[in-house]
């Protein structure tokens, strides 16, 4: 695959702003970051050029250099050579292939966490953009009884497969953008909150009673947006979780 690289220079006063420039270039297509070179397919940046450049733009802190076409070579190796295997609690091993969840992402270790203090025995557990596969994984650690993990990116359902086989566990892992039909007793969603949105009624919908419903993965000013759209559903937030600008939310359905 051909890759451009975009060359930025930023002044951000604080450091979730960022974060959030950092998801939204990650929209437009950009699945690497190296310090303040976005690199993204040829493709993708032919497809999102004049979006890429408004961003930027109309971003405080932000100055767009110039982009320019990399030469040709496999990323994928280059980027994993620099990234090794992640050890974690239990005994549990990551290798990130271009996929998010590593495990130490402030989103990912809340779950996590949060994860470890619970009882899983005998749970039907869900992991919706499951990435490399790091919380379906915990989660069957823990005694879950089935766990489905599911995400939009081949990558990285291949990358989850490739994790759970590492880490001995089971887990079904699928290709999809929508949230499977079943009866599950925990869901985890760690992803960016306009998809957490459209699929609330969806994660409604598959809950059973008493079900938990677990949110990561976007910050303070998004949980009144999330938790109306969560209690629309039935669903009724029960705690929320702050690590430094980030946020996480569990709902329960009555």
């Amino acid at each position: 695959m051909r890759y451009h690289v975009i060359h930025i220079k930023t002044d951000f006063p604080k450091e979730w702003q960022r974060d959030v420039f950092d998801q939204q270039m990650a929209e437009l297509g950009v699945d690497t970051i190296d310090g303040e070179d976005y690199y993204i397919p040829s493709a993708l940046w032919t497809e999102n050029a004049d979006e890429i450049e408004r961003l930027c733009t109309q971003t405080d802190g932000v100055t767009l250099l110039n982009a320019e076409a990399c030469p040709d070579e496999n990323w994928n190796s280059a980027w994993e050579a620099e990234h090794s295997m992640q050890e974690l609690p239990l005994g549990i091993r990551i290798v990130p292939h271009c996929a998010f969840g590593a495990g130490h992402h402030e989103t990912t270790s809340m779950i996590i966490y949060t994860l470890v203090a619970s009882h899983l025995s005998n749970k039907n557990v869900l992991d919706h953009g499951t990435g490399t596969g790091v919380l379906a994984i915990f989660a069957k650690r823990l005694g879950a009884a089935h766990v489905i993990a599911v995400d939009i990116d081949e990558k990285s359902v291949t990358n989850a497969r490739e994790n759970a086989a590492l880490n001995g566990e089971i887990i079904d892992v699928r290709l999809g953008d929508s949230v499977p039909h079943g009866a599950y007793d925990l869901i985890l969603a760690n992803i960016h909150r306009n998809i957490l949105l459209a699929a609330m009624p969806a994660y409604a919908a598959n809950l059973t009673p008493n079900g938990e419903l677990w949110l990561s993965g976007f910050y303070e000013s998004d949980c009144p947006a999330l938790t109306d759209a969560a209690e629309q559903e039935g669903l009724h937030l029960k705690d929320m979780q702050a690590n430094g600008e980030w946020r996480m939310l569990r709902f329960l359905k009555n």
